[in-house]
């Protein structure tokens, strides 16, 4: 597994905290920027890490801006893309298993490193349970 990062300056330091995390377990990743806490634009990396995975680079994303909010509306608002914006392990395993959301959203100012990490296991390490209901869903989201 190929995990896509992105955040911007509110969301630097929690990103660099994840990276240790996939380091130690040996978990690939690509880093689609930012790279400091120099103020910038959350949507440039939201729009990365989506077609990081829409394009096949990554299976998975992870992204972090203050609250996760404005990172994963702006993911959200490309096709294929289900970004969900998670507190607490029980949503990180409910996401993947009921919605097969592809991108975690994290707020560096909501969460510490510490529940961080644990909420990225689970939602890397949840597979998509495949239920019929749960396929149908997901099937009218993507659809108008």
């Amino acid at each position: 597994m190929r995990v896509a990062l992105g955040s911007d300056h509110g969301g630097f330091e929690l990103k660099q905290e994840i990276i240790k995390y996939l380091e130690e377990k040996n978990i690939e990743y690509k880093d689609y920027g930012c790279y400091s806490t120099e103020s910038t634009d959350y949507p440039i990396y939201a729009k990365k890490v989506a077609h990081g995975i829409l394009d096949g680079e990554c299976e998975l994303g992870i992204l972090v801006c203050g609250t996760g909010i404005g990172i994963s509306i702006t993911a959200n608002k490309i096709k294929g893309i289900r970004a969900a914006v998670c507190t607490d392990c029980f949503t990180a395993e409910a996401t993947r298993l009921h919605n097969d959301a592809n991108i975690l959203a994290l707020g560096g100012r909501v969460v510490g490193p510490g529940l961080a990490v644990k909420i990225v296991d689970t939602f890397l390490n949840t597979p998509f349970s495949g239920d019929e209901r749960h396929i149908r869903r997901i099937a009218q989201i993507e659809t108008e």
